[in-house]
């Protein structure tokens, strides 16, 4: 049992991100109570602009442990780039009762599957959103950085008519593990499937057919592997019916930018060790512990790739 408590411990600290400072309400972030039956029990927490035609698009970003949706939305950029540019903000928020670190369950079998947990308490709060605003069914999106990147992968297995685009940030695959223990091996040193292996576990969550998936990293990110992004190529190329070898690639912001066919890029970025890069300098974000400023606005990219 001590062994036991360590590990969950470790996988806290580990896959933390920023500090749990701001309040819940603070820059335009306020929290929805009524949702539908939650059954991962997560606080929603959602902005939206002023004005907000209907037809607009929603994106849902996830937070890594010890942080709070409303930290991570405003530190990353998300809540300056939805109200600049006009679509509504999700940023669900993990419960203690559920991960005494704040961690969301993308390592527990009952929060990863289409229908129970926290994948679906996510998804209600789509539903929540698109009724209240109008949103357009086929433009919503999802990312999330470490904790939040592996539930971002989730959301794209469990629910792939759901969501246009993903974008893993210092994340893992889906069903990269089902245990707190097995997450240790999957962040570090990783996991290596066959691109099969690895597709036919997307295949088996839900069926439908899914969006377009970024998978962002660090080289130096010694929390989670970089390994893990080219286990996360192979995952989604394989679903994608493509082959995991680039077919064109380019710099963004001077760093290594990859596509693979139409459905598939990743972003590395030599040097950045855990977290999601921000670019202060430039108007986007605001550097703190494993958000890091490397001159590049994730965020930034994100949107213009999703179209926002």
């Amino acid at each position: 049992m001590r062994r036991l408590l360590a590990l969950v411990a470790a996988l806290g600290a580990v896959l933390a991100t920023a500090p749990a400072t701001q309040a819940a309400t603070a820059g335009g972030i306020e929290e929805v109570a009524d949702f539908g039956s939650n059954p991962g029990n997560l606080r929603m927490l959602r902005a939206l602009p002023d004005t907000l035609p209907a037809g607009s698009p929603v994106v849902v970003a996830l937070h890594g442990c010890t942080q709070n949706g409303t930290g991570y939305g405003t530190d990353t950029g998300w809540l300056d780039l939805a109200n600049q540019r006009g679509f509504a903000l999700v940023v669900p928020e993990q419960r203690s009762a559920n991960n005494l670190n704040a961690c969301f369950n993308w390592f527990e079998a009952g929060d990863t599957a289409t229908g129970s947990g926290e994948a679906e308490s996510i998804a209600q709060m789509v539903e929540r959103t698109i009724a209240d605003t109008g949103a357009d069914r086929g433009r919503v999106y999802v990312t999330g950085l470490s904790a939040g990147g592996g539930m971002s992968a989730v959301m794209a297995a469990t629910y792939p008519d759901v969501f246009a685009g993903t974008a893993v940030v210092a994340g893992l695959p889906y069903r990269c593990a089902t245990s707190t223990v097995q997450a240790f091996t999957c962040m570090n040193p990783g996991v290596d499937k066959t691109p099969a292996q690895w597709g036919d576990l997307v295949r088996a969550a839900a069926s439908g057919s899914p969006g377009t998936v970024a998978v962002w990293h660090g080289d130096a990110d010694f929390t989670v592997n970089v390994a893990n992004q080219r286990e996360s190529v192979e995952q989604w190329t394989n679903v994608h019916g493509i082959a995991p070898d680039p077919t064109g690639t380019d710099t963004v912001g001077g760093y290594p930018h990859a596509v693979y066919g139409t459905a598939v890029e990743t972003y590395t970025i030599p040097g950045m060790g855990h977290g999601q890069p921000v670019d202060p300098a430039g108007g986007c974000g605001t550097a703190t512990a494993y958000v890091l400023d490397v001159g590049l606005c994730a965020a930034g990219r994100m949107a213009d790739v999703w179209g926002l």
